[in-house]
């Protein structure tokens, strides 16, 4: 189980898997991610306003516009991953969600994705700290 369970890709077999993959596994990271966020800040909060408070980074709207503030910070490596997710032609949109601000949400969780599964933990870590950090609405 351990062999699956932790399996990591190369970054040369990441790039190839469909965008639209890396931004499954992105948003499980994220979202993992965010809870634990959450839960260490706010213990004291029953877990009804926990989900509240998860949503508010979770959301297509939310990761738009977390995207906007942390473009500046990505590499090119990592602007090209985001914008193969952001360009990536998904079957469905939610219909609480802006096209525009969910194909960056899905940029934003591919690139996420990406570092996780090709285990780049510091900058995984960094990301999702800049994601924290403005996305303060949230809070």
């Amino acid at each position: 189980m351990d062999s699956v369970l932790f399996n990591k890709l190369s970054k040369e077999e990441a790039r190839l898997l469909n965008p639209l993959v890396l931004a499954f596994i992105g948003d499980a990271a994220y979202e993992v991610f965010i809870r634990s966020y959450i839960i260490v800040q706010n213990s004291e909060l029953s877990a009804h306003k926990m989900h509240v408070k998860a949503i508010s980074y979770v959301k297509a709207h939310a990761q738009s516009e977390i995207l906007n503030n942390i473009e500046q910070y990505l590499t090119e490596e990592e602007m090209v991953i985001y914008k193969r997710g952001r360009n990536a032609k998904s079957s469905s949109v939610p219909k609480n969600a802006d096209v525009t601000e969910y194909r960056k949400a899905t940029g934003l969780e591919a690139l996420v994705g990406f570092l996780f599964i090709t285990d780049q933990k510091d900058r995984l870590r960094d990301i999702l700290n800049k994601c924290i950090n403005c996305n303060s609405s949230g809070e």
